[in-house]
C-alpha cells in the first residue's frame, strides 16, 4: 500500500482517513508518529492553512501528505469564526466539551441582535505528492445551514447543537454520525478529493478496477 502521511496528531482524523483512503490502496500515517510537530497556521483561509500544513508534513517526511483545515463561517459576523472556529473564544481550555461550550458561548452574544443567520460549514482537503508539488488537490466543500439560539442534539460536536441544516429540519446534532457522514462538508471534500486522485491517477493498481476488454 502507498503511504500517505496525515498532518494531524489527532488519532480520531487518522482512523476517520484510514478507513476512507485504505479500501483505494493507500495506508494513512499519522505526522506524530514519524516525529513532525504541528506546522504554524498564520493564514485567514482554510486553503493557505491547509496547504501550508500538508508541505510541512511532505518535507518532514519525504512522502505525498494530507491536511485539512475546517470551521464554521457566519454571514452576519464577516465569515467568522473561520479558521479561528475551535477557538473562537480565545481559551485554550483541554477539555474538549467544555471549549466547545465557551465557543458556542461566545457565538450566541456576537448573534444576538442579528437576523441574518445564514451559516456554513467549510472543509478544505489539500495532497501534496511532495513538498513543492505546484499542482496539490485541493478540495474543498461547504454544508448550508442556519444558526439557531436553541441547542438542540446529543450528536456530534463543536457548533453542531446551533447548525439548522433546512433541507434536513434538524441540526447537525440532531442526526446520527451515519447520516452526517453522507451530508456533511467533510464528506462532500473527501468525495472530490477521492475523484481527483482517480483522475491523476494516483491511486495504486490494486484498488483501480481493471477495464474489461471490449
Amino acid at each position: 500500500m502507498k503511504e500517505v502521511v496525515l498532518a494531524t496528531g489527532n488519532a480520531g482524523k487518522v482512523k476517520e482517513f484510514d478507513s476512507l483512503l485504505a479500501p483505494l490502496g493507500f495506508k494513512v500515517i499519522s505526522q506524530s508518529e514519524l516525529g513532525v510537530s504541528d506546522a504554524a497556521e498564520p493564514y485567514l483561509t482554510f486553503v493557505e492553512n491547509a496547504l501550508t500544513k500538508a508541505r510541512h508534513a511532505s518535507e518532514q517526511t519525504k512522502r505525498p501528505a494530507l491536511a485539512d483545515d475546517s470551521g464554521l463561517c457566519v454571514a452576519a459576523l464577516g465569515g467568522a469564526p473561520g479558521v479561528h472556529s475551535a477557538r473562537y473564544a480565545g481559551i485554550d481550555l483541554p477539555d474538549r466539551a467544555q471549549r466547545d461550550l465557551a465557543n458556542n458561548q461566545k457565538l450566541m452574544e456576537m448573534l444576538a441582535d442579528q437576523t441574518d443567520r445564514r451559516a456554513w460549514f467549510v472543509a478544505c482537503l489539500v495532497w501534496v505528492e511532495h513538498p513543492e508539488d505546484p499542482l496539490p488537490i485541493i478540495a474543498q466543500a461547504t454544508w448550508a445551514g442556519q444558526i439557531v439560539d436553541t441547542a438542540q442534539g446529543n450528536y456530534g460536536f463543536g457548533y453542531d447543537p446551533h447548525f439548522y441544516i433546512p433541507n434536513l429540519f434538524k441540526t447537525a446534532a440532531s442526526i446520527t454520525p451515519e447520516e452526517k457522514n453522507r451530508h456533511s462538508h467533510r464528506a462532500q471534500a473527501s468525495e472530490i478529493l477521492i475523484n481527483e486522485l482517480k483522475v491523476r491517477g494516483y491511486l495504486t493498481s490494486a484498488s483501480v478496477s481493471p477495464k474489461r476488454a471490449s
